[in-house]
Order: structure tokens, then C-alpha cells, then sequence
């Protein structure tokens, strides 16, 4: 579970740097640049590391430099504030390959309710394209402060929810079906 987060936290950090430097500041220009910098500096720590750098890492550079500099370009935070749109898009088609949550879960999960997993994989990806919507919609509106509060808040919370309904789910179904399993 760590090394999820810390991954997770590495995938945004140019979010949350941005974030920290618009909310310290006010000043959506100076955040894009500190975030841009910050990309690329997070690479180069990575690369000088001896880390081997995945495709999510070099797509994520690209979109904040490429985003972030049209952001400094036309001084409009739009652009840059679409940017987790893309990577809950692109999350979202991962887990459109069937089973691909099956890795993820403990034995008991996929020995007693394979195909729920599949569902839930699913569902997840269902809920990426909608927070993704959400995003571009928040995001055209151009108000810092309602998209801080979306990524902040909406983003995180709706995948909490998701997390323990899941969780609250599998635990009911699992048991169902060791209880049945005794039965018979």
C-alpha cells in the first residue's frame, strides 16, 4: 500500500506543487512554472537515480509542459487545469482490459468472486471518464477556486467512496459465497 501512495504521489506532484504554489500565492503564472519546473526536475532526480522511467512519467511530463506552456502562453489556466482530465482518461482505458483489478486483490477476492472483480475493474474505469468530464467542465469555467476544490476534494473523495464501497461489497460477497461453500 505504500508503495502505491508513494507512486500515486509521484504521478502528482506537479498537481500538487501546483496546487501548494496557487494556494500560497494566488498567482495561477508562477504556479504553472514552479509545476513545469518541478516536472522536469522530478525526471532528472529520476533519470540521475538510475530509475527507469515508465510511460505514464513521460506522458505526464509532456502534458504539464505542453499544457503548462500554453498556460504561460495565453495567461489562461484553462489549459493547465484540464491536465488531470487527460491522466483519469487515460487511467480510465487501462482498466478497460478485463481482469485488470484481479492482480490487485488478495486470494481470498479472486478465488471466491473472480467475476465481480471484473465488474468492479469496470466500474472503476466508468468512474475515471466521469471524474475526467467533471474535470474538463470545472476546469472550462476557469474558476481556481472551484477546481481546487474539485481535484481536492471530488477527485479524492469519489475514489475514497468508491474504495469502501468496494471494499464493504467484496467482504459481504466473499463471505456469502464461503458461507454457501459450507453449505453445500
Amino acid at each position: 500500500m505504500k508503495d502505491v501512495l508513494r507512486r500515486l504521489g509521484s504521478d502528482f506532484l506537479s498537481t500538487i506543487v501546483f496546487l501548494v504554489v496557487y494556494l500560497t500565492t494566488d498567482n495561477v503564472i508562477l504556479a504553472t512554472a514552479v509545476a513545469i519546473v518541478g516536472a522536469i526536475g522530478q525526471v532528472i532526480w529520476a533519470r540521475y537515480k538510475g530509475e527507469t522511467l515508465g510511460y505514464m512519467t513521460w506522458a505526464s511530463l509532456g502534458l504539464v509542459i505542453v499544457l503548462g506552456g500554453m498556460t504561460l502562453l495565453t495567461h489562461d489556466a484553462r489549459f493547465v487545469l484540464a491536465k488531470p482530465a487527460i491522466g483519469h482518461v487515460a487511467i480510465g482505458l487501462i482498466m478497460l482490459k478485463r481482469g485488470w483489478m484481479l492482480r490487485y486483490m488478495p486470494a481470498i477476492v479472486t478465488e471466491n468472486i473472480p467475476e465481480y472483480v471484473t465488474f468492479a475493474g469496470y466500474a472503476w474505469a466508468a468512474l475515471m471518464f466521469v471524474l475526467a468530464a467533471g474535470t474538463v467542465a470545472v476546469a472550462m469555467t476557469g474558476d481556481m477556486k472551484l477546481w481546487t476544490l474539485y481535484v481536492t476534494v471530488v477527485l479524492v473523495g469519489a475514489k475514497l467512496v468508491a474504495f469502501a464501497i468496494q471494499y464493504v461489497a467484496f467482504r459481504i460477497l466473499v463471505g456469502n459465497r464461503i458461507r454457501a461453500a459450507a453449505r453445500a
